[in-house]
């Protein structure tokens, strides 16, 4: 038997009305019972949470049940080296800046045991953006040295999440490291990654400038003003570079959960010669695809994904580039892999090392008739080449490399250099006043630009001191006397001085 309906207009409006109606309360209540069951979901055994330090991350939770998950974490405050040479203290969540990594899952009731080590000498806290609850934990945790104090919470929402110490005054404790990342994975896990790394930013204030030798305490005063001295990667100039970069296979997948410890910058992150496939914006929810640059506020995060096609060394940026190559926001990634038709279809040129690397704190400026004069202490000839050497560190060796190598058809080599043991004067010169034109080294030419150094009659005698007495070069001293004659001097036109 066939039946049919004949529907007026206004029957047909009646009946989409209470269509939508029920879709809408349907939905309300969806949602109602989605924030009530993470609330109340029952928790399934107990266990220790496995806790990392920066870039590596525990291990995936996968599919399993919400449980109880015991945190236990040391705050210490220790000295450790900013770069080489300056020595900072740090106040930590683990021992490590940032902190150690969280991994929950969302529906897990957290156990955390806070202890401040008995030789610390300040009071502290924490602040878990993830906890629903005044002060985010803080309000509950504040902790003596040499005490524990334990509080609980439910992990209601997925996300990444920031945590750092809120203890009077917030900015400097955030400012010495206590910031980390806490992961509440949703249901069923993250999708499966090859490869997943741990990395937050900060910016540091020291007194002395970037690079100034020796025990640098925090100075307030920067900080207040937002004038960083460092910028930097996991709490210290390279500690995500050279050996310490982190790894990947062509093909792979690569997951960073990237944090922003602040205290005050937003962090333009960027991976040079990749582009993110995934972005969970702000570690949240909401995914961005095909990515060049996320942005990341202070005491916020984001989760990128991207897969590596061709072999080589990509560099990790604050993409507010003076951060990434004079204050040390700058890591590596090394991707290792056959250079094959395959990969030679997604990029094909000649491989150059010694691109973007870090340039040190050093002002430069062009090619200048005139500098600043400032003299110290006199040093032997080895106090010389240490500090010569520290300086060359921050100042030559992204031009002309860790051994004085240079860069073929960009920057002469300073090792064996007939241009410079055949002229310590034209040396002393090239530094305070730059360089410019066609110069003959070693029988190459090179035609480019050095820049002037801001460095101080010591400093120019060390560095020149130090690239004289390495790498087969005549063993020259320069004095600082004699920089301070070269500097009351006219500088030399850029063709005299390149010939």
């Amino acid at each position: 038997m066939e039946i049919t309906f004949n529907l007026s207009r206004q029957s047909k409006v009646v009946a989409a009305a209470l269509f939508m109606a029920v879709g809408l309360f349907s939905c309300s209540k969806k949602e109602e019972k989605d924030a009530k069951y993470y609330q109340d979901i029952k928790v399934e055994g107990q266990k220790e949470a496995e806790l990392t330090a920066p870039p590596f991350v525990p291990k995936p939770v996968g599919d399993r049940a919400a449980m109880k998950l015991v945190v236990n974490m040391e705050i210490k405050e220790e000295e450790g080296e900013m770069v080489d040479g300056v020595k900072y203290t740090y106040w930590t969540f683990g021992g490590s800046v940032p902190g150690s990594f969280i991994r929950t899952r969302v529906g897990d009731e957290v156990e955390f045991h806070l202890k401040n080590h008995p030789d610390n000498k300040m009071p502290h806290n924490i602040d878990l953006h993830t906890v629903t609850g005044p002060g985010g934990g803080a309000t509950s945790s504040l902790v003596a040295p040499g005490h524990e104090k334990v509080f609980n919470f439910k992990t209601l929402n997925p996300g990444l999440y920031v945590y750092h110490c809120a203890t009077a005054p917030v900015g400097m404790h955030i400012a010495n490291g206590m910031y980390g990342l806490i992961l509440v994975e949703p249901e069923g896990g993250l999708p499966p990654v090859d490869k997943e790394y741990y990395i937050m930013q900060g910016d540091f204030y020291t007194k002395g400038s970037y690079g100034e030798q020796g025990s640098q305490p925090f100075d307030m005063n920067k900080a207040i003003k937002e004038q960083p001295d460092y910028v930097v990667f996991n709490g210290k100039v390279g500690a995500v570079a050279g050996d310490k970069a982190i790894t990947a296979k062509v093909g792979e997948t690569v997951r960073i959960y990237m944090g922003n410890g602040g205290p005050n910058l937003v962090s333009s992150f960027h991976v040079i010669g990749e582009i993110f496939d995934k972005v969970h914006i702000e570690g949240g929810d909401m995914i961005n695809k095909n990515v060049q640059t996320t942005l990341i506020p202070a005491g916020g995060s984001a989760i990128v994904e991207f897969k590596v096609d061709v072999p080589g060394t990509f560099i990790l940026v604050d993409h507010s580039i003076f951060r990434a190559f004079n204050k040390g926001a700058l890591g590596m990634l090394k991707v290792e892999g056959e250079d094959n038709k395959d990969t030679k279809k997604v990029y094909s040129g000649t491989t150059q090392e010694g691109i973007y690397l870090p340039e040190g704190g050093t002002i430069q400026n062009m090619p200048k008739e005139n500098g600043a004069v400032k003299s110290t202490v006199a040093k032997t000839v080895p106090e010389q080449i240490k500090s010569g050497k520290e300086l060359y560190g921050r100042t030559c060796f992204a031009c002309h490399q860790s051994e004085g190598q240079g860069v073929p058809n960009a920057f002469p080599p300073l090792a064996k250099s007939d241009f410079l043991n055949a002229n310590p004067d034209r040396a002393v010169n090239a530094v305070l006043h730059g360089l410019s034109g066609e110069v003959v080294v070693n029988g190459k030419k090179f035609n480019n630009v050095m820049t002037s150094q801001n460095l101080t009659d010591d400093e120019v005698a060390d560095v020149l001191t130090y690239v004289y007495n390495s790498w087969g070069n005549n063993k020259t001293v320069i004095t600082p006397a004699k920089v301070k004659a070269l500097r009351a001097k006219p500088a030399p036109k850029a063709a005299a001085a390149a010939h």
